[in-house]
C-alpha cells in the first residue's frame, strides 16, 4: 500500500504548479491530479512540473469540464460535449506517456434535465469504450468512479454497484472501479463489505474522513480499520490522498503519515493514527 498526493486537495495554499514541488519536498514520490485544465493550466508545464520535481504520477482524469466554476462532474453523458470529450482523450494520452501514468479517471457526468438517466449512461458507455480503447494501445487503464450526491450534485453513478455494474456494461478489460471511500462513506457506508465484495475490479483506491472530507482522524471512518482490510487483501496500488486538510498548512495535516513513509510501501503499524 502506497500513498500518493493529490495536488488539486493537497498544498492549495501554493499556485498549482509549485504543488509538485511541495509533494516531492514533503516527502512523495507519487502525486495523483485532476485535468490540468481545470485550473487553467498547460499540460505541457504540468509535465515540466512532474519531471522537475522527480515525481511518479499514479493517475490524473480525463477532462471533466469546468470542476470548480460551473460544477461539471464529466462530459461523456452529455451529446453537447462529447466532442470536447473525445478531442481530449488523444491530448490526455499522450501526456500519460510522457508521465508513465498507468491510470486515468473518467467522471461519467450529472443528469441533464429532459434527458433519461438510461440514455445518458448509454452515450457514456460508449464514450468510455472509446477512450478504453485508445487507452489499451498506451498500456492505461480507464478507472471509473461513484460519487456522492450531497457533495457533488445529482451525478449518474452514486453508490457502488451502480459502478460496478456500468464497468460491467463497458466490456472493456481495461476499466476498473475508482473507489473513494469519503463519496462511499456518505452516499451508502458498508466499505469494507463492498470494498472485499468488489475488489478484483477496484483498480485505484483515493480517501478522505467523513463528512467533512478532512484527513484520515478527523471524521467517522476507522482508518486503520480500512488500511488492515486493503493490507489483508493485498492491495498494491496507490490509495490518493485526496481530502481538504482541515488545518493551516498541509504539511501540519499529515503528521499521521510519516515523512519517511510518504514514499514507500507502508504497513499499518507505521501509521499515526
Amino acid at each position: 500500500m502506497r500513498f500518493c498526493a493529490n495536488v488539486f486537495m493537497l498544498f492549495s495554499e501554493a499556485p498549482f504548479l509549485e504543488r509538485f514541488g511541495r509533494a516531492a519536498e514533503t516527502g512523495f514520490s507519487a502525486v495523483e491530479f485532476w485535468w490540468p485544465g481545470a485550473v487553467g493550466e498547460d499540460p505541457g508545464e504540468v509535465e515540466r512540473a512532474v519531471k522537475d520535481a522527480g515525481l511518479e504520477v499514479a493517475l490524473f482524469n480525463f477532462d471533466a469540464g469546468d470542476m470548480l466554476g460551473a460544477g461539471d462532474r464529466g462530459l461523456v453523458s452529455d451529446p453537447e460535449r462529447e466532442t470536447q470529450f473525445r478531442e481530449n482523450v488523444p491530448v490526455a494520452l499522450e501526456l500519460a506517456r510522457s508521465l508513465g501514468c498507468r491510470r486515468m479517471n473518467v467522471l461519467v457526468g450529472l443528469e441533464i434535465d429532459g434527458m433519461g438517466r438510461e440514455e445518458q449512461l448509454e452515450l457514456a458507455r460508449k464514450n468510455v469504450g472509446f477512450a478504453a480503447d485508445e487507452a489499451r494501445d498506451a498500456g492505461v487503464e480507464v478507472m471509473v468512479e461513484a460519487l456522492s450526491t450531497f457533495d457533488n450534485g445529482p451525478y449518474l453513478l452514486n453508490k457502488t454497484e451502480q459502478a460496478v455494474e456500468f464497468v460491467k456494461s463497458v466490456g472493456r478489460e481495461n476499466v476498473k472501479i475508482q473507489y473513494d471511500f469519503f463519496q462511499m462513506q456518505r452516499m451508502e457506508g458498508n466499505l469494507v463489505a463492498n470494498f472485499r465484495e468488489h475488489f478484483d475490479r477496484i483498480g485505484h483506491v483515493q480517501i478522505a474522513d467523513s463528512p467533512e472530507r478532512g484527513e484520515p482522524g478527523t471524521g467517522e471512518i476507522h482508518y486503520p480499520y480500512v488500511f488492515g482490510v486493503l493490507e489483508e487483501l493485498g492491495y498494491d496500488g496507490y490509495v490518493g490522498l485526496e481530502y481538504g486538510p482541515t488545518t493551516e498548512t498541509t504539511e501540519e495535516s499529515l503528521e499521521w503519515l510519516p515523512k519517511e513513509l510518504r514514499g514507500k510501501d507502508v504497513k499499518v503499524p507505521d501509521l499515526k493514527l
